[in-house]
């Protein structure tokens, strides 16, 4: 599962430097480097070094080595005598370049025996570490250089279980032990006048080394205040302004981005051209899962017999269904409202807005144009259906998930081009009502994020289910003869032609990011919009968050981004967070239902996570066997020998729900051994949630214990076995 050097390696590493740091200890060989043996023996080092210099230099040089790669005590020591030895500038020199090249070596060691044990153990804090030393990882060393309260050693050993890179740690310590080195060595040319090492370092001394110590974080900000200010070269900044916040877009993101910011008491502007809601309410979410329910409704139906019920033949009105979904979304809408939010204080305006310039925008509306000054602004304008350039495609028509709620006549043969999420939910939809659906994805199986047995189970459940599921298929054009239409698409075995009457492209989503004004503001929008760690993009007070960003493109990962980038643009700099991407649940609303959070096996073998797999078979569930649903499992990823969860993979009916708990215990750091411990009705298919846990500990019996218990028992009973 981890493609590193293998543990015996590391094991054996390990074992030498630990015997090394014992054997200094039991041979006491720290008594040679104490201040009263160095100054006892001053004199007989000066003569060494004035009988050989070169080796004697050499040798001072492999010992400091050696004590600081082994984090051995007896550095400052060294330091020291290399002042009384070799004078300011030569033991400067070679104190500086010793202590580098030993901290350095200390930081692979801690790296090659440690990294992937700390990184498998703890996974998530690791993570996050490893982002924020890849974002300002030289500042942060920097700083510790400076400051000789925080002990070197622990320094080295811990920035070895980073990824900062090697080079960078030996530029950042050769600079910023300098100015400690100095001290010491300057101190060292005085040996006579000291009583003790602590002599070295006056309150006074280390006022200043602490003060200097800060100086790169407040260099780091004074280079982000430069890059700001750089970025806003050009630009006037209002000295007053109308809003505290403009959001474009009343989708997931825009609706709570205003919402949290009229709860604070913020005056903010809500901008949307289109429908609010935006695409979950409209054509994402809601709409689907509305299809969904008519769709599963009708597959219960035809299941009657195995309930003990007569067959049931259900007539499928498909304009009615439609209808139907049109009506739940009317039912959800005013919660999503212009009436909804301008009672809660957000001023809603319908309209287009631009951007022009970092704190203005250009609104226009069906019978105005207006300008508004603002400190800050957030882009939530979400995603729009990706269109692939397939020769003959648009002339033949095609269909998306933004328009395919128009119908009202079920297609007799429907293809839909994608085997992702939203294609899967719609192929299966479909079928259901009685289309001939062929679903084509170009990579080897469907829902090729999941692991490969969710991806077979869900595909052998297509198939069950009448559904043509092609893998390993590129479509290539889209031909007309005749009155008819055949989508081209090409496999290993050559060529296919598959007649449609409709075609549903399903292949991805991407950001809405035209016609806002970010090009003349200078942001780059080719490939995407790139923000930062807190939803900042180029223009520090210009934010995004949704759809439009990403990583992440669910309603409820859109919602969790705005209270980020809502309470960033409102109160930076006098605070900001971290958007926190570390615990996100994820639906497939296939039937039965595939649900994660977390680490996959996928996942984690793609990221070196070493892992231990524990799996429930809904077929064992008292409650599922009841309702008819054992199809499906339960996966958990935990830390090898810990019950701490990695990942959660349920597929199931209701899996969505069964996740919240493991959701819960995630972000919380409950591990299977309080849920194992936890109470749970029976019966419910939540309890798969406790035996799933209960599997992870039956696997991890204390045989040897049990077999004691077992002699007990015994002797308890009057026996000897």
């Amino acid at each position: 599962m981890d493609g590193s050097v293998k543990w015996p390696g590391k094991a054996l590493l390990g074992l030498v430097l630990a015997t090394a740091v014992v054997l200094f200890f039991v041979l006491d060989l720290g008594r040679h480097f104490e201040l009263q043996a160095l100054a006892e023996r001053r004199t007989e080092l000066v003569s060494m070094q004035k009988q050989s210099p070169l080796l004697f230099a050499l040798a001072f040089f492999a010992v400091y080595v050696a004590v600081t790669g082994l984090s051995l005590p007896g550095a400052a020591i060294l330091t020291l005598a290399a002042g009384a030895l070799f004078g300011l500038g030569w033991g400067t020199l070679l104190v500086s370049f010793a202590s580098t090249c030993g901290a350095t070596l200390a930081l692979l060691s801690s790296r090659f025996v440690l990294r992937d044990w700390v990184a498998a153990r703890f996974t998530r804090q690791v993570a996050a570490v490893d982002r924020g030393m890849e974002r300002d990882g030289a500042y942060y060393l920097l700083a510790l250089r400076l400051v000789p309260v925080f002990p070197f050693f622990l320094v080295n050993l811990v920035m070895g279980v980073t990824r900062l890179p090697v080079r960078t740690f030996f530029w950042v310590s050769q600079v910023g032990m300098l100015a400690g080195t100095l001290v010491y060595v300057n101190a060292g040319t005085r040996l006579g006048e000291l009583e003790s090492v602590a002599g070295v370092l006056s309150p006074a001394l280390l006022a200043s080394l602490a003060l200097l110590g800060v100086f790169p974080l407040l260099a780091r900000g004074a280079s982000r205040a430069i890059t700001a200010r750089r970025a806003y070269a050009g630009w006037t900044r209002p000295k007053r302004f109308d809003r505290n916040l403009i959001v474009i877009g009343a989708g997931s993101a825009g609706l709570v981005t205003s919402y949290i910011a009229a709860l604070l008491r913020a005056k903010v502007t809500l901008v949307e051209k289109g429908q609010m809601g935006g695409d979950c309410l409209n054509t994402g979410c809601v709409p689907s899962k509305a299809l969904l329910r008519s769709a599963k409704l009708l597959a219960q139906m035809a299941r009657a017999q195995e309930f003990g019920l007569r067959p049931v033949a259900a007539e499928v009105d498909f304009a009615e269904v439609m209808e139907r979904v049109q009506r739940v979304v009317r039912t959800i809408a005013p919660h999503d409202s212009i009436e909804r939010y301008s009672a809660l204080g957000v001023e809603v305006l319908q309209g287009t807005a631009v951007i022009t310039s970092p704190w203005s925008v250009q609104i226009t509306s069906a019978d105005a144009t207006q300008v508004l000054t603002t400190r800050a602004i957030v882009i939530a304008t979400g995603a729009r259906p990706v269109v692939p350039p397939i020769p003959g495609l648009r002339e033949a028509g095609y269909l998306t998930s933004e328009d395919v709620w128009e119908l009202r006549e079920l297609p007799r043969r429907l293809i839909v081009l994608g085997g992702g999420p939203i294609g899967a939910e719609l192929a299966q939809a479909f079928a259901r009502f009685g289309a001939q659906v062929t679903q084509i994805e170009q990579q080897p199986r469907i829902l090729p994020r999941e692991d490969e047995d969710v991806s077979e189970f869900v595909e052998s459940r297509f198939r069950d289910e009448s559904m043509r599921v092609l893998t390993g298929c590129v479509a290539r054009r889209v031909v007309m003869e005749q009155g008819e239409r055949r989508l081209v698409v090409e496999s290993e075995a050559g060529e296919i032609e598959i007649p449609f009457d409709r075609l549903l492209v399903a292949v991805g989503r991407t950001a809405r990011l035209e016609g806002y004004g970010l090009e003349a503001l200078g942001i780059d929008v080719s490939g995407g919009l790139e923000t930062n760690e807190f939803l900042q993009t180029r223009l520090p007070n210009i934010y995004a968050a949704g759809d439009v960003v990403g990583p992440y493109q669910f309603t409820h990962v859109a919602a969790h981004q705005a209270w980020y980038a809502s309470v960033n643009a409102l109160f930076d700099p006098l605070k900001k967070f971290r958007v926190d991407y570390s615990v996100i649940p994820r639906v497939t609303f296939v039937d039965p239902e595939v649900a994660r959070v977390g680490l996959n096996e996928l996942e984690a073998k793609e990221q070196g996570v070493e892992y231990e797999l524990t799996r429930y078979d809904l077929v064992e569930l008292d409650r599922a066997i009841a309702d008819e649903e054992g199809r499906g499992f339960l996966k958990v990823l935990t830390v090898p020998g810990k019950d701490r969860i990695l990942g959660v993979t349920i597929v199931g009916a209701h899996a969505g729900e069964l996740l919240a708990e493991f959701v819960l215990a995630m972000r919380h750091g409950i591990g299977l051994g309080k849920l194992l411990g936890t109470i749970h009705a029976y019966p419910t298919l939540a309890e798969a949630n406790k035996f799933v846990a209960g599997e992870w500990r039956k696997a991890r019996k204390p045989e040897r214990l049990l077999g004691w218990v077992a002699r007990l028992h015994a002797w308890r009973r009057g026996g000897s076995s």
